[in-house]
């Protein structure tokens, strides 16, 4: 199986514990993945809910096409404001390991994304990736940056 990689950093203008509390909460993640791809926290969590190692998290969403698919991923690591990782159980990939970091640095966060993933199908999937796939993925991580720097502003 072909495996592909997407590494991100975004500095943030808030502390540690409020990029913590935002990124954290499983009902804040429509906020920042894009309006086209319908995503919809299908869990039932409470507004104060937090991330813990096991949490699972389910969820309706059109990546390609307006396709509605569902999507289930699992909080399988939580380090208390440094990191965690979601891992998909049952979804659209083959393979699905996004880690979320966080570090204090001058005037805010920088938050760091490490995605792993592979698509299902062989040859036609790693098709798929090179023609969509890849594209859509990379955009989804370019509207979140947009998307975070409209809630909380730029490190000057």
């Amino acid at each position: 199986m072909k495996t592909y990689a997407l590494r991100t950093e975004q500095a943030i203008p808030i502390s540690l514990d409020q990029a913590w509390d935002f990124f954290s909460s499983p009902n804040n993640l429509a906020k920042i993945t894009p309006k086209e791809m319908d995503f919809i926290v299908t869990s039932d969590y409470s507004d104060d809910a937090k991330i813990y190692p096991g949490m699972i998290i389910t969820y309706k969403v059109s990546p390609i096409f307006g396709i509605k698919m569902n999507w289930m991923t699992e909080i399988t690591h939580v380090k208390e404001g440094e990191y965690f990782v979601d891992e998909q159980r049952f979804g659209p990939y083959a393979l699905w390991h996004h880690q979320h970091h966080f570090k204090t640095i001058n005037g805010g966060v920088l938050m760091s994304d490490i995605l792993n993933y592979a698509i299902p199908y062989g040859i036609i999937g790693r098709l798929a990736n090179t023609v969509l796939v890849a594209e859509q993925v990379k955009k989804v991580f370019e509207f979140r940056e947009k998307a975070v720097v409209g809630l909380f502003g730029r490190v000057l």
